[in-house]
């Protein structure tokens, strides 16, 4: 779901960001009065787990991949608001650093993943877990279902997407612009991915996560029982943070399995990685343009920014393994600096009323 620079035109970009921007501002304003001490490091460390899950790319027939996106856990646990900030920071860094989704897409992707799967999966929960004991079985029932049905939501926005360049944007010929997947072509795909496999990861991941937590910290789950975003951070206990940031680093590790799965999702061909990638999107599209017309189409979008490590893959480290790895303990802490900066700064900001 990690759209490149080059496939969204620039009236849908801005439009995305508008919608994306709109979330951030409304998300920031929901639990700044929560960002203390406690709240920062549990975004903190949800950014990095969702930065991480999305790491580990599933295969698919046909030589394309998939992967889960951790939106939905963000969203129990930290309420809509936390999540959308959560993800939208781990896509941040991907697209900045590693050249997974673009910058002029970044808002596209955010409203997808962040946006999206956040309110859905948050409602979805609330909607099956309503009024059930945080220990409940129908808990971590309510939380598979959420995040199968909210990466399929996000799926279906992303193919729309899609699906809608070629019908608005194209030139006299017909040729598309932009990507040139019809709505025929994009949902079924983006809908198959996500059905099959990346929705069952998803839903495993979110029901295990729950589970986790209805034994070390229920208090966490408590957001979803109406209490305000980031309440449920004032009673986090340290040894579940812990434990947390455990998770993230054991998967971190384990990320060099997620390259074992040859090929990239569908959709997230980057024009800018050359011939092969330019051939995989026009046979995607239903070969309605060439490579060569398609790259020519988009070449001033799709080399806007590149990524100092394209693909999780240093041009330092020759170990496609190792350079993964590598990747991930960046991604992971640059994140924990990032949130550990912003924690600083919040400490030092006047308290309210004072004639700092």
């Amino acid at each position: 779901m990690h759209i490149p620079d080059g496939y969204l035109s620039p009236s849908t970009c801005a439009v995305m960001y508008a919608g994306a921007g709109a979330g951030w501002y409304a998300s920031l304003r929901k639990v700044r009065h929560a960002l203390n001490g406690r709240l920062i490091p549990l975004i903190s460390v949800f950014a990095a787990f969702c930065f991480i899950v999305m790491m580990f790319n599933l295969p698919l027939p046909g030589g394309t991949t998939s992967h889960a996106v951790g939106v939905s856990i963000a969203s129990i646990v930290l309420g809509p608001a936390g999540a959308i900030l959560a993800t939208s920071i781990a896509l941040t860094i991907q697209a900045l650093f590693f050249g997974d989704g673009g910058i002029t897409t970044l808002g596209a992707n955010c409203f997808n993943i962040a946006i999206v799967g956040s309110l859905v999966s948050y409602g979805v929960y609330r909607l099956i877990a309503a009024k059930a004991p945080l220990s409940s079985r129908r808990r971590v029932l309510a939380s598979a279902v959420a995040g199968y049905i909210a990466i399929n939501v996000a799926a279906l926005f992303t193919a729309v997407e899609f699906g809608l360049q070629p019908i608005f944007f194209h030139d006299a010929q017909g040729v598309p612009l932009y990507a040139p997947y019809s709505l025929r072509v994009a949902v079924p795909a983006m809908r198959i991915a996500h059905l099959f496999v990346a929705g069952l990861a998803e839903a495993a991941i979110t029901a295990g996560m729950v589970a986790f937590l209805q034994h070390a910290d229920p208090a966490l789950l408590s957001a979803t029982l109406g209490a305000a975003n980031g309440m449920a951070a004032e009673r986090v206990k340290p040894k579940t943070l812990r434990r947390l940031w455990i998770t993230v680093a054991v998967l971190m590790f384990l990320t060099p399995l997620g390259i074992l799965a040859a090929g990239k999702a569908w959709g997230e061909w980057s024009l800018s990685g050359g011939p092969q990638s330019a051939a995989q999107t026009a046979v995607a599209g239903g070969r309605q343009v060439t490579p060569s017309a398609l790259s020519g189409a988009v070449r001033r979008l799709a080399t806007v920014w590149t990524a100092p490590m394209p693909d999780y893959a240093p041009p330092f480290v020759k170990s496609a393994a190792f350079g993964y790895l590598l990747s991930a303990m960046f991604g992971v802490g640059l994140t924990g600096a990032g949130f550990l900066l912003l924690q600083k700064l919040w400490r030092r900001r006047p308290a309210p009323g004072s004639m700092r």
